[in-house]
């Protein structure tokens, strides 16, 4: 039996480059760096905790679908596709659950370490290459927290909540409504609604004796 071949001193296996665990990153490797080569990815993988902002946003672990082609340019490699982005929230005017799914298109170019693109760009301006990967992450979740509705709603028209009851207006009928009495008027009110004396019955000094009559 032919004994196991040793690998060959400072190289370094595949999967000890690979970043460890990381859905969201790309070996580029297979793709090259010859301008015009081209590569479609297609996978879903586990959102990262954080993609929300206060009343709606991605649920940690949430699968995400991501539809892309990668195309090596001379500055470094085009990323462009659709991604599929479940989403969960809360209504901002009845606070009822929402739930829905965020179809976004994506377009954006990660520059080569050391290309003029690289080198003429801000920190923040573009996207780099790191060695022979490419982080889709930061591209998606920029993506979609700006796209995030700040006031979700659970429907386009929801009537959101009865003021003085609290209760969902669109579960309610038509003519639900609440009397609402002037505070001036209060004791008014209190006074009509009190019960009258009993006519039968004598008045305060109706007893006494009338000093005409004797």
């Amino acid at each position: 039996m032919p004994a196991a071949s040793s690998p060959r001193p400072g190289a370094t296996s595949t999967d000890a480059r690979r970043p460890a665990a990381d859905p969201w990153k790309l070996d580029l490797r297979e793709l090259g760096r010859r301008a015009g080569s081209m590569r479609e990815w297609n996978r879903t993988v586990p959102a990262p905790a954080g993609w929300g902002i206060e009343m709606i946003g991605v649920p940690a672990g949430a699968p995400v679908q991501l539809r892309l082609r990668l195309e090596s340019v001379m500055e470094g490699v085009l990323v462009s596709g659709q991604v599929d982005v479940p989403l969960t929230g809360q209504c901002a005017r009845c606070l009822e659950p929402v739930s829905d799914t965020l179809e976004l298109d994506v377009q954006e170019l990660y520059a080569y370490a050391g290309s003029t693109t690289e080198a003429t760009s801000g920190e923040d301006e573009v996207r780099r290459i790191d060695g022979d990967y490419l982080d889709l992450a930061p591209l998606v979740r920029d993506a979609v927290v700006l796209t995030l509705p700040l006031a979700p709603t659970c429907t386009p028209d929801c009537a959101g909540l009865c003021v003085d009851c609290g209760e969902r207006l669109d579960d309610l009928p038509a003519d639900h409504s609440h009397e609402v009495l002037d505070p001036r008027w209060a004791g008014l009110a209190a006074r009509l609604t009190e019960p009258e004396d009993s006519a039968e019955g004598p008045r305060p000094g109706s007893d006494r004796t009338n000093p005409e009559e004797n």
